[in-house]
Parts: structure tokens; C-alpha cells; sequence
């Protein structure tokens, strides 16, 4: 039996780190991870507070030593003093994607005019893909919607694991050269 994959899934809000907010969106993500993704998966799960060097170390965490191969962070991507987490991806990664941030807003922009504002971003650290969403439930699903389809293939060549995606839900795109299939 192969070992579950682990995703890291990580809630930046400071009510939700304090109780004072109920998270929805860590579940949202992980509702979406286990409904696209069909090789066996575990999550690791963090609400943190609206702290760069706490997000920092926290991505830090799963990617080193968790041994996550995909982290998604959902909030603090706005433009609120507070928000943070794009800076703190940045900070951490060893090579930024600005073409997920681009391909998120442009999707969100068919739902909602301010989805200028958002600025969600990836990048990579070592084998391990950080991808950082907006908090609201509905907008996780249309960012990852925009998104997933090219994460599995990302993984692979940052040469974490092959992940193996539902067609019936996101089909994982891979080119025929890379010898893989999905």
C-alpha cells in the first residue's frame, strides 16, 4: 500500500486563529481536494493568524518537514493592511507562478468586479507546490476550478509526487511527452 500524499491546508484569519470565527475555509478546501483527487491523500490543517513570520514558518513546516507536496492557504490576499499571506509565500518560496494569481483573478473576475483587488499567488519550495487562495468558500472552488488542472503536472516537475486527478471533476493535464498519464 503506497502512503497518502500529504496536502497542507492552511486558514489565515485572526478571528478564526482567536475562535471568534468559525473557519469555512480550510473545510471548503479540503472538501475540494477530496472531491478532485483520486490518490489517496491526507491533510494537514493550520489556522493561523493575519502574521507574516507565523505564515512563513507554518509554509515553512509543511513543506520541510510535513513533506507536503501541495499547500493551499485561503485568506489574507486582499488589499487590508492585515493581508499578508501573499508576502509571506514570497518570502518562502524558491520560485513564484504569477500565472496561477493571473488565471484565478481572471476567472473570478466573471462572478465579481473586485477580484481585481485579490492577490493570490504560487510558488514552489523544494518538491512542494504553495498556492494562495481568497477566503471565501465559493471563491476557493472557482480559483481552484481555474487552477487544478495544472497542479498534478507543477508537482511533477518540482518532483514531488504523481497525483492522479477525477476527470469527472478536473481532468490533470500533462503533455505527451512528459510519459505520464492521468
Amino acid at each position: 500500500m503506497t502512503a497518502a500524499v500529504r496536502i497542507g491546508v492552511v486558514t489565515v484569519s485572526d478571528r478564526a486563529s482567536r475562535g471568534e470565527y468559525e473557519d469555512r475555509g480550510g473545510p471548503a478546501v479540503v472538501e475540494y481536494v477530496d472531491r478532485v483527487l483520486v490518490t489517496p491523500h491526507e491533510a494537514e490543517i493550520h489556522v493561523v493568524a493575519d502574521e507574516t513570520d507565523l505564515i512563513s514558518e507554518t509554509l515553512v513546516h509543511l513543506a520541510d518537514a510535513a513533506g507536503c507536496c501541495l499547500v493551499i492557504t485561503t485568506g489574507g490576499t486582499g488589499p487590508a493592511p492585515r493581508d499578508v499571506t501573499p508576502e509571506a509565500t514570497e518570502a518562502v518560496c524558491e520560485r513564484m507562478l504569477p500565472g496561477f494569481g493571473e488565471a484565478m483573478r481572471t476567472e473570478s473576475l466573471r462572478f465579481v468586479p473586485t477580484a481585481i483587488l485579490s492577490r493570490q499567488t504560487a510558488g514552489t519550495r523544494g518538491g512542494c507546490l504553495i498556492v494562495n487562495l481568497p477566503g471565501s468558500p465559493k471563491a476557493i472552488a472557482e480559483c481552484l476550478d481555474a487552477v487544478f488542472a495544472a497542479v498534478p503536472y507543477c508537482i511533477d516537475l518540482v518532483g514531488g509526487p504523481f497525483l492522479e486527478t477525477d476527470p469527472d471533476h478536473i481532468k490533470a493535464f500533462r503533455p505527451k511527452s512528459s510519459g505520464a498519464t492521468s
